[in-house]
């Protein structure tokens, strides 16, 4: 398209007939603060459009609204109020309130979006039109996924986000719930301007955290932008950067380590004792499940966030126009952790459930330990904790532990583009771009860590699950009414390194030819590579029943005393909790830690390798065309039909931890000893044709009806095509599980059908109603193989075990586990696979035993990809956006309905596939905007919906619960420069909760907290 030299206020009369039959990535998109009238023919200049320029929240409004109602397909989208003054802090608060669009939260924050109903790995994210790199990490393996994280990108320098929720051919392949592309400003498309702007940031649940984790109360950011060009149009620069600091805190209650499944008669409840000390025990034809453990965290985390980009723009003639830019983006995370856990041993003593035939426990209850040093048995205690006479109590850990961690994502991007247009009808586009993501470690102790601390004064535990907050109750030892410093003791321990980075090299052009008939072809090819690489290592130390002296190595000062049960006053029931904790400087305690370890700084650092390390190339070649017209009928059709082909070749290699044997460290924990690790390398290859067509129909001046067809493919994530198989470090008494990839995997694919209405009745002013429907083939669901990998053998069952059993630790039976152990220990020291480390307070021993030659082979769950499965997706999306008049008042809500046929079972014990992220949503925004008050206030209110199919490892849903936000932003504009505004996050300061099978089955209970924040812009 040609670039015009003409006066800010002209527009060529071709430019706007152009408009609507535009490839979507070129689509002009009106300047943030003005809308553009449509043409006139009775115009007396037809070379000329008036515009009329409206500014803030009404001018946002009406420019996403034109660029729905012109945009081709079904397209949706933000606008910035003012460049500089984007609508929400947060690009993903943002896209929230498009309808179909939810987000995924993390700490607090919007993070990932979900898009009719489809999950965040399968929505494509452009920036400028360009395949964006996404990299993430997790705490305790490689991350697998391929999401886009918006919280490493400030929202100050985004100019709008289209969101094309139907396929066409000129669109970029890889997303199925929607493609979404972020535009940022461009000199020579807009008039020169410089602000600057100021925040100061309140994050109100930096209050509700001790004051060792408090981050300061008060935070700052700064953003400003600066952009001009020459007088004759001919060259311009753009500079925009922000930097932001948050301090803020958040809490959690949690089953962390899942929960235990069982049919009604199997389980600990089909013992005689659990049996009948259970009220309204689960039934024969009933599921139950029991928890692994309760935790109670305290997160403190600190922000600071760095986004800066530059643009350079030359158009040397009226026909050619070539940019140059770069995009940074920092985010540095540093976090704080201290918790109170209690981990149980499958022995329920006394409980009480829930109807079925779904159950889960109202009330659960595990008596204290009792042994018997002249027989060596065990029994369990009474529910006053009292043990039998000759039996002496054993009390089980009350684990403390404390982590201290920091992680750095960033993102980098330099692209080159030119537009020629060769002659009046045919313009080529040139685009290349080399971006990066990297995710890891900032700090010398690892991505995430933990060092476990316990005082051994457990007595008999119960947790009350009958609320929405789980309610611990501890009963101490007999004469013990808390817990003293002296008997607090380091034990087990994880420093783990996670590592991610993914760049991708994209080369396009891009061509339209325009006929004589004002029918339009549009056509393109692309090279895409993309470069994944993703990590992992950890240095686990198994000592949870402690090391060393003991208690004895460790200075009572060291310990910092608190009661963590108040941190969670947002929820009921939780003053009653049991919540005596200790909290430690985590420098100080490793250093004591090490010094009671001899020197060994080694286990308190992750290491310097990886031992999972999964690196995967993906080259795709890409071609389509596109053919586009109107006709003026009785009433004006527009139709745009298109076919895309894309065929993609993938190399994936990973490094395998080739594992050499399973040891047994605790009552229900085993760990997997692994050798030096080796690579394996698979390939794979797809292509597919994928046709598109969209119409509409201008029923009168304001009503349109669109139809659209068309399909679209979804890549596997990263683990699913990986090229080695993977077992876990951690495995159960009853096994261990692991994965393998296939990189031969077929991505998902769907054939998406939308029909649409909409009627544009007034200024500003508009309802729609879509259904939209998708066929998604390819499915890539989980198939569970038992094998036996490595020819590792486990003690179950085993030589020693056997010996125990036969001498009288009975199986099933109260704290059994502990039973073998020690008699293996106290018969066995020294033996083969035996290694005692240590003893515990009580004078147990504790170590290790591995299992021998001989023994029974070691049984793993491995996860292999498979395409199995298909789903049929479908939904409504009403909308509706009014202006009162010329009052200053509007409102704009929507509503959207999702359903599908794959579903979660929740009797279905075993492994399963079931669409994640499937939920209904609406928002609610009101606003004034007249003379020189803004205030909006926005409700955003997400369903159900199930996050995950695992909890911890075990084939469970996760459901996060329904979920309602409400914001405020007020500004006030001093004078034309000057402005000052005020807002407020999660103003009714709202929990989240997520849950198992059943809602008592509680996963995590999150608290955080509002947000507030005051600051002002200026305009130079």
């Amino acid at each position: 398209m040609k670039h015009s030299h003409a006066a800010p206020k002209k527009r060529l009369l071709t430019s706007a007939l152009l408009f609507a039959l535009a490839p979507p990535l070129a689509a002009q998109v009106a300047e943030p603060n003005e809308v553009q009238t449509p043409y006139s023919a009775a115009s007396d200049d037809a070379t000329e459009l008036d515009r009329v320029t409206v500014t803030g929240i009404r001018g946002s409004l009406l420019s996403s609204m034109n660029l729905k109602r012109d945009a081709q397909g079904v397209v949706d989208g933000i606008v910035a109020e003012d460049i500089g003054k984007f609508p929400d802090t947060n690009l993903a608060e943002s896209l929230q309130r498009i309808s179909g669009v939810s987000i995924d939260r993390s700490q607090g924050e919007g993070s990932r979006v979900t898009v009719r109903g489809v999950g965040p790995d399968f929505n494509l994210v452009l920036l400028n039109g360009r395949q964006m790199p996404a990299s993430s990490i997790e705490a305790t393996n490689a991350s697998n996924s391929r999401a886009f994280d918006f919280a490493n990108l400030a929202s100050e320098s985004i100019s709008g986000v289209e969101v094309f929720k139907t396929s066409r051919a000129a669109t970029a392949t890889g997303g199925i719930g929607a493609t979404i592309n972020i535009k940022t400003a461009r000199p020579l498309e807009s008039e020169p301007l410089a602000n600057v702007g100021m925040k100061a940031v309140h994050d109100s649940s930096v209050d509700n955290l001790p004051k060792q984790m408090q981050g300061e109360k008060w935070t700052g950011e700064m953003s400003g932008i600066f952009s001009t060009k020459t007088d004759d149009g001919r060259f311009g620069i753009a500079l925009s950067g922000s930097y932001q600091e948050r301090d803020f805190g958040y809490n959690e209650a949690a089953v962390g380590g899942g929960w235990y499944a069982f049919p009604g008669g199997e389980g600990p409840l089909a013992n005689a004792e659990p049996a009948a000390n259970a009220t309204n025990p689960p039934g024969p034809g009933d599921i139950y499940s029991i928890p692994q453990n309760l935790i109670y965290a305290l997160n403190g985390v600190s922000r600071q966030r760095t986004n800066g980009q530059a643009t350079l723009q030359w158009a040397p003639t009226d026909t050619i126009t070539a940019t140059l830019d770069y995009t940074y983006a920092e985010n540095r995370i540093q976090q704080r952790r201290h918790e109170l856990s209690t981990w149980f041993n499958q022995a329920a003593s006394q409980t009480s459930w829930t109807d079925g035939p779904i159950a889960a426990p109202i009330s659960y209850t595990e008596y204290a330990g009792c042994f018997n040093p002249a027989t060596e048995q065990w029994t369990a205690s009474d529910a006053m904790g009292v043990c039998p006479a000759g039996f002496e109590i054993r009390p089980g850990d009350l684990a403390m532990a404390g982590a201290q961690f920091a992680t750095k994502n960033e993102n980098k991007s330099v692209g080159f583009n030119v537009e020629w247009a060769a002659t009046d009808s045919l313009d080529f586009e040139f685009d290349f771009h080399r971006s990066s993501a990297e995710s890891g470690a900032d700090s010398p102790y690892g991505s995430n860590n933990v060092i476990g601390t316990a005082a051994f004064a457990r007595g008999v535990t119960n947790v009350d699950f009958s609320g929405d907050f789980p309610v611990l109750s501890v009963m101490l030892p007999p004469g013990q009414t808390s817990v003293s410093p002296s008997e607090m003791m380091v034990t087990g321990s994880s420093f783990r390194n996670s590592y991610m980075r993914s760049e991708v090299d994209q080369g396009q052009v891009r061509g339209t030819f325009r006929f004589a008939d004002y029918s339009q072809l549009d056509f393109g090819v692309a090279y895409t590579e993309v470069n994944n690489r993703t990590a992992y290592n950890f240095t686990q130390r198994d000592d949870w029943g402690g090391f060393g002296g003991g208690a004895a190595d460790y200075a009572d000062d060291l310990w910092i005393p608190g009661n963590i049960s108040q941190y969670f006053d947002q929820f009921s029931g939780s003053g009653n909790a049991f919540g005596q904790f200790y909290l430690f400087d985590f420098d100080r305690l490793r250093a004591a830690a090490i010094a009671a370890r001899g020197g060994d700084e080694s286990a308190y650092l992750p290491p310097d390798n990886f031992t999972t390390d999964r690196r995967t190339t993906e080259k795709s070649k890409s071609a389509y065309v596109q053919w586009s017209n109107t006709w003026d009928l009785s009433m004006p059709l527009s139709v745009a039909a298109g076919v895309r082909y894309e065929e993609t070749d993938i190399t994936s290699s990973a490094l395998v931890p080739i594992a050499t044997g399973l040891v047994w460290t605790g009552a229900n924990e085993f760990s997997v000893q692994f050798g030096d690790p080796d690579f394996t390398t698979l390939r794979g290859k797809y292509e597919y044709w994928l046709p598109s067509l969209d119409t509409s129909l201008k029923i009168t001046e304001d009503m349109v009806l669109r139809a659209s067809y068309g399909h679209s493919i979804g890549r596997p994530q990263w683990n699913h095509i990986q090229g080695g198989q993977t077992l876990d470090s951690f495995a159960g008494y009853e096994g261990g599980t692991g994965s393998q990839g296939d990189p031969g995997l077929k991505p998902l694919e769907s054939k998406n059908l939308d029909l649409s209405f909409e009627w544009y009745y007034g200024e500003g002013s508009y309802v729609s109603v879509g259904w939209f429907r998708k066929d998604i083939d390819n499915y890539i669901g989980t198939s569970v193989v038992e094998t036996s990998p490595f020819d590792l053998t486990t003690p179950v069952g085993g030589a020693y075990f056997n010996e125990a059993v036969a001498n009288g630790c009975a199986v099933g039976g109260t704290d059994f586990r502990n039973c073998v152990r020690q008699y293996i220990f106290a018969n066995h020291a020294g033996d083969p696979g035996v290694t005692v480390t240590g003893v515990d307070q009580n004078g147990q021993p504790t170590g290790t035993i591995a299992g021998l030659p001989g023994d029974p082979s070691a049984v793993f769950r491995v996860s292999v990809p498979i395409n199995r499965d298909s789903s049929q997706l479908d939904g409504w999306e009403l909308n509706v956006q009014h202006m009162f008049g010329e009052s200053g008042f509007g409102l704009s809500a929507n509503y959207t309905i999702v359903d599908s046929d794959l579903t979660y079972d929740n009797y279905n014990l075993g492994d399963q596939f079931a669409m994640v992220g499937l939920s209904d949503s609406a928002n609610l925004v009101g606003f004034y905007d007249k003379g020189s008050w803004q205030v909006r206030a926005a409700y955003n209110w997400r369903d159900e919906f199930l996050s995950s199919t695992y909890d911890s490892w075990r084939p469970n849903p996760v459901y996060v619960e329904a979920y309602g936000q409400l914001d405020l932003n007020v500004s006030y504009q001093v004078n034309d420069n000057f402005s000052v505004h005020a807002e407020a996050i999660n103003l009714t300061d709202e929990t989240m909760r997520s849950h198992g099978r059943n809602e008592r089955q509680v996963f995590y209970a999150t608290q955080t907290g509002p947000r507030y924040m005051v600051g002002f812009r200026y305009k130079f």
